[in-house]
């Protein structure tokens, strides 16, 4: 079954990427087989195209798309074809370009090794890859490998050749199996780091929801102040200066009462000019408002989560706490079922 590039990148959407080169998704498909021999299907292979020196033109950016596949792939298997342009100058600057990020996860093959002629025909080709290689600083390391591979069945001939095309399917699996590892064991930090995450946010909207509840305070008691107290400068004042009309609007009896707990304060505003009442009046007036600037000043708060956001958050901690970290168990369980004797469990 063949799927084209828009099918490609639905099918595998971290691949999306590429989409970004231009060009590449015309020219992308994808091959996918249903053997589960040696593994195969947990297996994706990408198959990048030959690369070749002069005025060959590519429809899109080669070298950008073969770069940003080396960043994702667990394993670059680098093959060497003895027939065709193997050691072309560009093959090797994008493999350079590779080895200075991934050398860890490169390995060198001479590809068709069958059909490199006899031993010391291959053995001429290999020196002449390695020679060529090892001139480039990056590429020129200790304990340098390259093994022979063929496919056998397409050689009608047969041939003395060593395949050592069974080492790259053990490489494979190794891979899968530290890759499995490393998943199961990322997915246990990832759910850590969750629940921590949602425990923090939840910390933090709780503190951020007293410190509310402190401005409201904050601001309510500035605003009894900028109202009581003018309200009680401006009623004893009153009671100094306007006492008949006073008399008549509260009563003699309120007006006896309020003489005998304010009555120091109303005396007090009998010793100020007339003359300067206006400007009381106007001090009254703008400590009001001076207080009330004030309370809503200090009565600013921040953004809280609502009750519905602090819910989902404590699904989502619960969820990867009690379901996902508890698959994570059984799935590694599972892995160990299939890699170790029971009887080692």
């Amino acid at each position: 079954e063949d799927s084209l590039g828009n099918a490609t990148l639905h099918l595998y959407p971290h691949f999306e990427p590429l989409r970004q080169i231009e060009g590449v998704t015309d020219y992308l498909t994808t091959e996918i087989s249903t053997s589960k021999q040696k593994r195969f299907n947990l297996v994706k292979f990408i198959d990048t195209p030959g690369l070749v020196d002069g005025d060959m033109q590519y429809p899109f950016d080669v070298n950008r798309a073969i770069l940003w596949l080396g960043d994702l792939a667990d394993l670059i298997f680098v093959f060497f074809d003895p027939i065709g342009q193997a050691l072309c100058k560009r093959t090797l600057n994008i493999v350079e370009e590779l080895s200075n990020d991934h050398s860890e996860i490169m390995r060198f093959y001479l590809s068709k090794a069958d059909e490199a002629g006899d031993e010391s025909d291959r053995q001429r080709v290999l020196m002449q890859i390695v020679q060529e290689l090892c001139k480039r600083p990056n590429l020129n390391r200790t304990g340098f490998e390259m093994p022979t591979i063929y496919v056998p069945n397409m050689n009608q001939k047969g041939s003395s050749c060593v395949n050592q095309i069974e080492e790259v399917c053990q490489d494979i699996e190794k891979t899968i199996n530290q890759t499995i590892q490393n998943t199961l064991n990322s997915l246990e930090r990832d759910c850590d780091q969750i629940a921590t995450l949602v425990e923090e946010k939840l910390q933090k909207n709780m503190k951020t929801s007293s410190e509310n509840l402190q401005a409201r305070f904050r601001g309510a008691s500035f605003g009894l102040l900028g109202v009581f107290i003018p309200f009680l400068m401006l009623t004893t004042y009153l009671i100094s200066t306007q006492q008949k009309v006073m008399k008549d609007i509260l009563g003699e009896n309120i007006l006896d009462t309020l003489g005998i707990y304010l009555g120091p304060l109303a005396r007090g505003w009998k010793a100020i000019p007339v003359q300067y009442s206006t400007y009381i009046l106007y001090f009254i007036f703008g400590f009001t408002l001076i207080m009330l600037l004030i309370a809503r000043y200090v009565s600013r708060t921040k953004l809280t989560l609502s009750r519905k956001e602090k819910r989902h958050l404590s699904e989502i901690r619960e969820f990867v706490q009690n379901t996902v970290k508890k698959k994570k168990e059984s799935l590694y369980s599972d892995y160990l079922k299939q890699s170790v004797a029971d009887h080692d469990l």
